[in-house]
């Protein structure tokens, strides 16, 4: 009899840290791998945020801190929150945990019973649907289209809700296809969800600053601000003032489910990282230049894959509009053949002969709930970039 509980056996390891070990393996032979599969900003840490964290250590801030957060840090968010929702949320009503995606995983587990569904709307950052599935829920994805931009509709929604949902998770900027909903996309979501009450929404909002559509990422509470009192916002630092192994992520909601949280998180990881919390609070409450000059050099980035990408045979895509991926349909290149004679059945045997061939390592879209597709993170140098892209056009051209 197995030691490992079966709902672990339900869930799978991230994609990324897999493909990391292949990446790894192959540069052990000797093999030059351009790596285009990174999830993280490659910027280091603003100096003013480390220098706020090496304060605080000499300052004696290293104990046990609140395991909701300390309250200079709940402000500071509080603060960010007003900006970006447009909903004023106390600090008992904002939870600091370790990383945004804790964050996620103690609002779902803190209300999903067995059999609970969860809507996603694919394609979807990987670790939804394991999130859901380890928590007893139901992961059910809403499909989404390249010609909506990958942007779920209200239609589409509102086939997809059951008696049985609990949840609607979004994610703007999306990972991994960078999608920005206007104010009146968000509108006719904000509507359906306004006839269902037993649906509450979770917004992933970790991209939302890097946004290259000249105009601030809207938010479902702008528009829908009575959805407030069954919504979860959540955020962190990790993307935009790149900060991801400093482990900061904070969410806001309604009371209840906060305290249900911070009971749930004081069991399991307490309190994130005192001096983290201090570097946090920094980022938040002190310059936000660097936040502005990240976004343009992805913006240039961007633009950069884009062109290199274009003209690609067999690949389709969609421009994004923010964070840092982009997302080509390559299903115009299954079932082509290899210079060695091998079928391109799956987006995942795409991947492969990139790796090999090209010495590029994308992520295939079947893990994000997208067959014919793959993910190419442009979080890297405009040189790898330009090599990377030139390698994958190459490639693609040798297929027949």
């Amino acid at each position: 009899m197995s030691i490992v509980a079966d709902r672990i056996k339900r869930i799978k390891l991230s994609p990324s840290v897999a493909a990391r070990a292949i990446i790894a393996e192959l540069r052990e032979q000797g093999r030059r791998i351009i790596d285009l599969t990174i999830g993280e900003p490659d910027f280091s840490t603003p100096v003013h945020i480390r220098q706020a964290a090496t304060a605080a250590m000499n300052r004696g801030e290293t104990k046990y801190p609140p395991a909701q957060g300390t309250v200079a840090l709940r402000r500071a968010a509080a603060q960010h929150l007003l900006e970006a929702t447009g909903v004023e949320y106390p600090v008992g009503r904002i939870i600091v945990s370790t990383g945004a995606k804790q964050v996620i995983f103690n609002g779902l587990a803190a209300t999903l019973n067995d059999g609970d569904e969860v809507l996603i709307p694919a394609p979807f950052w990987v670790s939804y649907p394991d999130m859901v599935l380890v928590n007893g829920g139901v992961p059910v994805a809403v499909e989404t289209t390249p010609a909506t931009g990958y942007k779920v509709t209200p239609e589409a929604l509102e086939r997809a809700i059951t008696p049985r949902t609990k949840w609607l998770m979004m994610n703007a900027p999306s990972n991994p296809t960078g999608s920005v909903y206007t104010a009146d996309e968000l509108r006719g979501l904000a509507e359906v969800l306004k006839r269902h009450p037993q649906v509450w929404l979770m917004t992933d909002d970790i991209y939302a600053r890097l946004n290259f559509t000249d105009e601030p990422t809207v938010h479902p509470l702008q528009v829908a601000p009575e959805l407030a009192s069954r919504t979860l916002v959540v955020n962190g630092v990790s993307k935009a003032y790149a900060m991801t192994g400093w482990r900061i992520g904070y969410g806001a909601g309604p009371d209840e489910l906060i305290k249900a949280m911070a009971i749930l998180q004081s069991q399991s990881t307490s309190g994130a990282s005192s001096v983290s919390q201090a570097a946090a609070l920094e980022a938040l409450s002190g310059p936000q230049d660097c936040v502005a000059e990240f976004a343009k050099v992805f913006r240039q980035r961007r633009d950069l894959a884009i062109a290199e990408l274009s003209g690609t045979p067999g690949l389709e895509i969609v421009v994004p509009q923010g964070a840092f991926y982009v997302f080509p349909d390559c299903s115009g290149l299954l079932g082509k053949k290899t210079p060695a004679g091998d079928v391109i059945a799956t987006d995942t045997d795409l991947t492969h002969y990139l790796l090999r061939e090209a010495g590029v390592a994308v992520i295939d879209g079947h893990a994000y709930g997208a067959p014919g597709t793959f993910r190419l993170s442009f979080a890297a140098s405009m040189d790898d970039i330009r090599q990377g892209c030139a390698a994958i056009r190459e490639a693609c051209a040798k297929l027949v």
